[in-house]
């Protein structure tokens, strides 16, 4: 198998990976996205060919300090322009899918 076989994703995958981030998608935008993705795992890919031997380990690529700010008080949101972006609501609350099992 070629890298780019290995890069490609089923149509299926690609309905898989909408569904999680719960996006509908027509068949043409899941055939322009298996495209998409395979593009970008072929760019990853490309980094692995990257000699890094002589590179150092590091876990933060900036010198950041924690900078806090005094706790602020500010005005809230108004519930319906809150909700106005949930997927489904019920009344008004956020219905979300069942996480823990309540047997």
């Amino acid at each position: 198998m070629s890298d780019t076989d290995s890069n490609q994703f089923t149509s299926a995958q690609v309905r898989h990976l909408a569904s999680l981030v719960r996006i509908e998608l027509t068949d043409s935008e899941v055939e322009e996205f298996r495209g998409e993705l395979a593009s970008i795992l072929s760019h990853i890919d490309a980094l692995s060919e990257i000699d890094t031997s002589g590179v150092p380990p590091t876990n933060n690529g900036a010198d950041l300090i924690n900078v806090q700010d005094d706790d602020a008080s500010i005005p809230a949101m108004e519930r319906d322009q809150v909700l106005a972006n949930a997927p489904q609501r019920e009344d008004e609350y956020f219905r979300v899918h069942a996480v823990l099992d309540q047997s």
